[in-house]
């Protein structure tokens, strides 16, 4: 009894650690997700503040356009007329008769609006002060659309990279659960590989190279699971809960899969919901619910190599 407390104490040590240990991988994958929900948040606000600044421009534009009309329908005079009118004085005697020709043709033209020039200056410093405004927001327009590229490309990149890493992976994992074959990932859109979709063809032992979807149920599951376990490889969990993912099995084709998950157990700790025996007798420790009477539930657990060892140890 003390030996066996000792060893509990030891275990409950191990077990207090081990759960410090996934409380901080928690804590860093959380951290990663809210970092990878910031990048995200940040190119979400660019673009929309980028449609924002392309709104402002086209006001911007509209605005400059119904100036210009004004101009010309008021005075019949386009902005680079007017600018050609204020031409300076020279010479007066000629500024003079000029001045007398100008009076005799507004004569000739009746009664003439005298703020005209007032309202031609207003107009000028308006259309002025929006030009500068346009250019503003052509710049910070160029300087997102800039920021925005440099995101996408990093993505991009990353995305290449890891999706080449995974494609090796899977093609690893592919033979090793099927016992031979051959399981390819592949782009639909190289040029565009954030949006495009992703093609899975897989030949099995003894078959063509075909898509996916011409699969069996069976075959179908077991290149997820070989998908599965190729992005586990890349980037390993400490942990990992998967309910009934073999249970489109055959009986074969469930022995590879137990036989790959006993050989990366020890790099991640599995814990399986299953109903097939065989996955069951391959386990390392069983825990079932059972209701002993109506409405009440109790967890029971089965070490199996203790049972093995107790069973090893039973008299004949």
């Amino acid at each position: 009894m003390e030996t066996l407390e000792a060893a509990r104490r030891a275990l409950s040590v191990q077990l207090e650690q081990s759960t410090g240990q996934k409380l901080a991988l928690e804590r860093a994958r959380v951290e990663n997700d809210r970092a990878a929900r910031a990048q995200n948040d940040l190119q979400l606000r660019l673009q929309r503040e980028a449609g924002v600044l392309e709104q402002r421009k086209l006001q911007a534009g509209m605005e400059e356009k119904r100036l210009l009309d004004r101009l010309w329908d008021t005075y019949g005079m386009t902005h680079q007329g007017a600018l050609a009118v204020r031409v300076p004085v020279e010479d007066a005697a000629q500024a003079q008769r000029r001045t007398v020709q100008l009076n005799q043709a507004i004569q000739a033209l009746g009664t003439v609006n005298l703020g005209a020039v007032e309202e031609f200056q207003r107009v000028e410093e308006r259309y002025g002060y929006l030009k500068d405004q346009k250019n503003d927001v052509e710049t910070a327009q160029r300087e997102l659309e800039g920021v925005i590229q440099e995101i996408t490309q990093e993505m991009e990149a990353i995305f290449r990279r890891e999706f080449a890493r995974i494609q090796a992976a899977f093609s690893q994992t592919f033979a090793d659960l099927f016992g031979g074959g051959q399981g390819t990932l592949s782009l639909e859109d190289e040029t565009d590989v954030l949006r495009c979709g992703i093609e899975i063809r897989a030949q099995p032992p003894g078959k063509t190279l075909r898509a996916i979807s011409l699969l069996s149920g069976g075959e179908r599951s077991l290149v997820a699971i070989a998908l599965y376990f190729a992005i586990l490889k890349i980037h390993p969990t400490p942990f990992c809960v998967v309910d009934e993912i073999e249970a489109a099995l055959d009986e074969a084709n469930g022995a590879r899969f137990i036989r790959y998950l006993r050989a990366v157990a020890s790099e991640t700790q599995f814990l399986l919901i299953t109903h097939r025996r065989e996955t069951m007798e391959a386990a390392d420790v069983l825990y079932g619910v059972t209701m002993e009477r109506q409405g009440v539930s109790r967890v029971l657990k089965l070490d199996l190599h203790q049972a093995e060892a107790l069973l090893d140890g039973a008299p004949a």
